[in-house]
């Protein structure tokens, strides 16, 4: 039997095994073939609050800062995933900076870091939890709430079982320091699970996590959940869904993932309710995508250029149009790191993405390279209407 030494390419060309009919979508093929590396893992820890697993922001924030979000009717939040920095730390160290930067203009300041997963490379050790994420964000003003990425759910040498240092760090007891936080004064986060959903003022997160294989996998527990927590979504504020894996990816090392867009069709059409934003991460580049549907434009970004260090190339220039999915790739960036910016009100989601300086004695501000604005409304599916993405 002849040796496999790597993983063909998803962008075609020479190291390609199969044809690849969609831009914006891994070859199914290509999928399976990686899947014995990386199997799924179940979840192994307990569930630290009842279903459906959900947070309020005011549990974290207090009542005061809360009532103040609801009354001025606007929340800013950070967003960026794929941060941890096992090699090189400095392109982290900059985009946490960058963060901690923002926080300098006294307008509309983030009221919390929603993170898209792999805070820590490559296999979820707790030893790497103070290197790779309080170290880096000791100075940060706000609370970081985090997805499982498929490397914090991966198991090997130094990890002793699937998300052991993500429950320890961020689905402690309130109250809880745990010695990974050294002395940077940084508490545990309390989330309920390793899926979940925070209810904030004006969106609602879901945060699927999609486990450890190639292209992510759900178990029938998550699908449930998942399907439920769309149809009970308030239907007074904007809903916003994350994961790791992203649906639709324009670059030449992961692609997009078919099996996460079947899932994420299934439940949309199952629920009649549509996000207003999916915020996605594991390809180490800024992708942002559109994608018509029957609400009108369904906007899906790509993040996780926030700090590790090897970035992921495109494979398609801004405007081009996939036809097999009929996504179109709106802006990208594929050689700086960088962070969002969402700003939520009653009527409209806008942000802006901003990369940062290249090195850490690079006087050179924050630099705003895409900006976007789309509708906050509640999103609902017609009499007869369906959303494809697969």
């Amino acid at each position: 039997m002849a040796l496999s030494f790597y993983r063909p390419r998803p962008s075609g060309g020479a190291l390609a095994q199969v044809d690849r009919p969609s831009a914006a979508m891994a070859s199914e093929a290509l999928v399976a073939a990686a899947a014995p590396r990386a199997a799924f893992e179940p979840i192994p820890f307990a569930l630290k609050g009842p279903a459906p697993y959900r947070l309020d922001l005011a549990a974290v924030l207090g009542q005061g800062p809360v009532d103040a979000i609801r009354a001025a009717g606007r929340m800013t939040f950070h967003s960026c995933g794929d941060t941890g920095g096992i090699r090189d730390p400095k392109p982290q160290a900059l985009v946490a900076r960058g963060m901690e930067r923002s926080f300098a203009d006294g307008a509309n300041r983030a009221s919390f870091f929603y993170h898209l997963g792999d805070v820590v490379y490559f296999m979820g050790q707790r030893s790497e939890y103070f290197g790779q994420f309080y170290d880096a964000y000791e100075h940060y003003p706000a609370p970081i709430f985090a997805l499982g990425g498929n490397h914090d759910g991966q198991t090997g040498p130094g990890s002793s079982r699937s998300l052991d240092g993500f429950e320890q760090n961020f689905c402690a007891p309130p109250g809880t320091y745990t010695p990974e936080a050294s002395d940077t004064g940084r508490m545990a986060m309390i989330q309920p699970y390793a899926y979940w959903c925070l209810d904030t003022p004006l969106a609602y997160f879901i945060g699927l996590y999609t486990n450890v294989p190639e292209g992510g996998e759900i178990d029938a527990d998550q699908r449930a959940w998942f399907r439920g927590q769309m149809a009970a979504a308030p239907t007074d504020k904007a809903l916003i869904l994350s994961l790791h894996h992203p649906i639709y990816s324009f670059d030449n090392f992961h692609s997009g993932s078919a099996d996460m867009a079947r899932e994420v069709e299934g439940a949309i059409n199952e629920s009649r309710r549509v996000p207003n934003l999916i915020l996605t991460a594991h390809v180490h580049n800024y992708q942002r995508i559109e994608k018509p549907v029957a609400t009108g434009i369904l906007p899906l970004f790509v993040m996780g250029n926030g700090g590790y260090w090897n970035l992921h190339k495109l494979i398609a220039a801004p405007g081009h149009h996939d036809p097999a999915t009929g996504s179109t790739l709106v802006a990208a960036t594929a050689n700086r790191h960088g962070f969002a910016t969402f700003d939520i009100t009653r009527d409209r989601i806008e942000g802006r993405f901003t990369v940062v300086p290249e090195t850490l004695s690079d006087p050179e501000e924050n630099e705003t390279f895409d900006t976007f604005s789309y509708p906050a409304t509640v999103l609902k599916l017609g009499t007869g209407d369906t959303v494809k993405l697969a």
